[in-house]
């Protein structure tokens, strides 16, 4: 594999909150993305008992679930549950209803979803402001 390869799919935006755990996801999320990102939000939820969670996806290529630890998707989940209140997602797919298959029929989580040309809408919706230059979400 060369660098370009390596190159990591989840890749963390800086807010002007604390507790708001933001990322682009770009392109393909493969098995070990999967993982470092049930890491970031451990390490998250370590420091805030309760988070927001953005997730701006640019020019997404879906995810390697079957390839992902079940014990892992598991635990995942439930840690969600216990520390996520409300999750914006931004960009083209629309993965919320995804989302949901792995959660109770009435999950703790507000989720929301914004088109794109909409993200500005998202950010106010959290009550945060990116810090980091932002790149563009999928049309």
């Amino acid at each position: 594999m060369n660098f370009l390869q390596s190159v990591p799919a989840i890749r963390r935006l800086e807010t002007n909150r604390e507790d708001l755990f933001a990322i682009d996801v770009v392109g393909h999320v493969s098995a070990a993305d999967g993982e470092n990102l049930f890491g970031l939000l451990e390490a998250a939820y370590a420091l805030h008992p309760r988070i927001d969670v953005l997730v701006r996806l640019v020019d997404h290529e879906g995810v390697d679930w079957i390839d992902m630890d079940d014990e892992t998707l598991k635990q995942g989940t439930v840690h969600a549950l216990e520390h996520i209140a409300r999750c914006a997602t931004i960009g083209e797919q629309d993965w919320i209803a995804d989302a949901r298959n792995f959660l109770p029929a009435s999950p703790p989580i507000e989720f929301r979803h914004f088109a794109a040309e909409d993200e500005a809408d998202a950010w106010q919706w959290l009550g945060a402001t990116p810090l980091s230059p932002a790149a563009p979400a999928a049309t």
